[in-house]
């Protein structure tokens, strides 16, 4: 399987002597030195905010090029999530394929001032955390912790995916604020260092390149070769309802969880496969569907409409829920708008797999 890769260490350096110019005076030299040193040193800046949008890494004005930066967060689907057993310290050993989604939310992030002495947040939907129980804080504070450069941000996130769906939205955003700080701290952490930062599987994910293997509690993930198809077509719908996970864990019922092996089955399916519209539906698994059916049956009843509709390939409940996923396209989107999308319960978000370049972010489609 393919390595994680790490964080580039591109930095442009700015020389701080004067360049020598040979003139009629000293004054002459000066002056020509430093227009030289500004004109070189405004290339730099324009080239290094060049390399930065080529690699999703959007450079807002304001006269601080060089303090901002406005990344997409992207959420994930698990095409298949088997739980393999509880262990001895109340966890779960799992084993899920993991897929980066372009339906996100975005995170903008603004150095402070030398002397700040915290971190600044704000989030335009309601009920999201701003103390330090919020993920992108606390991945903010770990950055500092684990590179020793003491530099505070600004953080405003703008949200759009919705809590308790499965899909994982608050890690992701996680993952997004310990990216942008390296990079704007001047990339003093390597991919390798960040992704060991962080004890969790989600924030871990999106610092792969778009698909990879999840074991362990969710702590381990293993980057895939190949990657999955950028570009899948996915339906991702949810209903107005939200559900824990530990309350789906607790209606767990160990009798029905599948028997397919997910190193020797399931994962071998999706990566052999061309496209994941050709993979069985008898292996788009999860073993906690039938659970989070139990404590909200409505999901049940969802994916069961959502199956009948023509066009989409594979459906299937995401993560502990409560949102499904729909492989493929409705083949009446007018008849899908009216069934589904008026549907004033239901939130509808047509989207598609993405990966990222070396080196780089992700960027929306």
């Amino acid at each position: 399987m393919r390595r994680f890769l790490l964080f580039s260490c591109f930095l442009l350096q700015v020389g701080s002597s004067l360049c020598f110019v040979v003139g009629s005076t000293s004054k002459n030299r000066l002056s020509n030195g430093v227009r030289l040193q500004a004109s070189r040193a405004a290339q730099k800046k324009a080239s290094r905010n060049n390399w930065l949008e080529t690699r999703g890494i959007a450079v807002s004005g304001g006269g601080a090029d060089d303090d901002i930066m406005v990344l997409f967060s992207p959420c994930k689907i698990n095409l298949f999530l088997r739980i393999i057993r509880k262990r001895e310290d109340g966890f779960h050993d799992l084993a899920s394929l993991f897929q980066a989604v372009g339906f996100g939310d975005t995170l903008k992030l603004t150095k402070l001032e030398d002397g700040a002495g915290q971190d600044q947040f704000t989030c335009n939907m309601k009920g999201v955390p701003t103390d330090m129980t919020n993920l992108v804080l606390r991945a903010l504070e770990l950055m500092r912790e684990k590179t020793g450069v003491a530099q505070y941000f600004k953080a405003n996130l703008i949200k759009q995916v919705p809590a308790q769906a499965g899909l994982g939205g608050g890690s992701a955003n996680a993952a997004t604020a310990m990216w942008g700080a390296n990079e704007l701290m001047g990339s003093p952490a390597s991919l390798e260092d960040v992704r060991n930062s962080y004890d969790g599987g989600s924030p871990n994910f999106l610092l792969a390149q778009g698909t990879a293997y999840c074991t362990g509690r969710g702590e381990v993930m293993s980057p895939t070769d190949p990657l999955l198809q950028a570009g899948t077509k996915v339906c991702i719908v949810k209903p107005n309802v939200g559900l824990s996970t530990p309350s789906v864990f607790k209606a767990l019922d160990y009798d029905e969880l599948s028997t397919l092996d997910a190193d020797e089955v399931l994962l071998p399916e999706f990566l052999k496969a061309e496209n994941v519209d050709d993979v069985s539906d008898e292996y788009y698994v999860n073993d906690l569907e039938a659970p989070a059916f139990r404590c909200v049956p409505v999901l049940g009843e969802l994916k069961d409409k959502l199956k009948q509709v023509e066009g989409f390939k594979h459906v299937m409940m995401s993560g502990s829920g409560t949102s499904i996923f729909c492989i493929g396209e409705p083949s009446d989107p007018e008849q899908f708008q009216k069934d589904f999308g008026e549907d004033p319960e239901l939130l509808v978000f047509f989207t598609e797999f993405i990966n990222r370049e070396e080196s780089t972010w992700f960027q929306q489609p």
